[in-house]
């Protein structure tokens, strides 16, 4: 898997302060899309070993606090990130205790494969669906498009719960 960027320290990718990465690759190639440049899977750098192993290191580093881990894209879902991913999410859970990880996807959770939904299993907050340029407002929160949906899978009493649908402004 290739990254087109990492923010260690980001406030705008999800609640608190986190770590934000952005990969490469992504077949949507959605119109209006704000980054574009991540479509292509070869774009960007390797994310490699010494840069999974600072993904964890910046989660742990007390002196900055960071609520968890952003993923976006690019697309964090795309087939050939899945193993990626998979790895740093699963180091994540081991690793990094009281991080939460959100993710953003084009794909709908009716969309996805079995490994999509390995990877799906070690997320916190997943928002769902493409970026829908005639649906785009910008009071949303957290969405770029009406159509796009947060989904928290924390366990609330063993309820998915849907934070945001198509029809909620939040």
């Amino acid at each position: 898997m290739n990254y087109q960027q990492y923010y260690p320290v980001d406030v705008v990718n999800g609640p608190g302060t986190r770590a934000t990465l952005f990969v490469s690759g992504c077949e949507h190639r959605c119109r209006g899309c704000y980054n574009a440049v991540t479509w292509k899977a070869d774009s960007g750098l390797p994310f490699d070993a010494a840069m999974e192993d600072r993904v964890i290191a910046d989660l742990n580093d007390t002196r900055i606090r960071r609520r968890g881990l952003s993923l976006s894209g690019g697309d964090p879902l795309f087939a050939p990130n899945l193993a990626a991913v998979k790895r740093l999410l699963t180091r994540v859970r081991a690793e990094c205790p009281g991080k939460d990880v959100w993710c953003w996807t084009g794909y709908t959770l009716d969309q996805l494969t079995p490994a999509q939904r390995e990877v799906v299993a070690l997320i916190d907050v997943l928002i769902d669906g493409k970026f829908e340029q005639e649906q785009a407002d910008a009071n949303l929160v957290w969405r770029g498009s009406r159509n796009q949906v947060i989904y928290d899978r924390r366990a609330h009493y063993g309820v998915e719960l849907v934070l945001s649908t198509a029809d909620s402004p939040r």
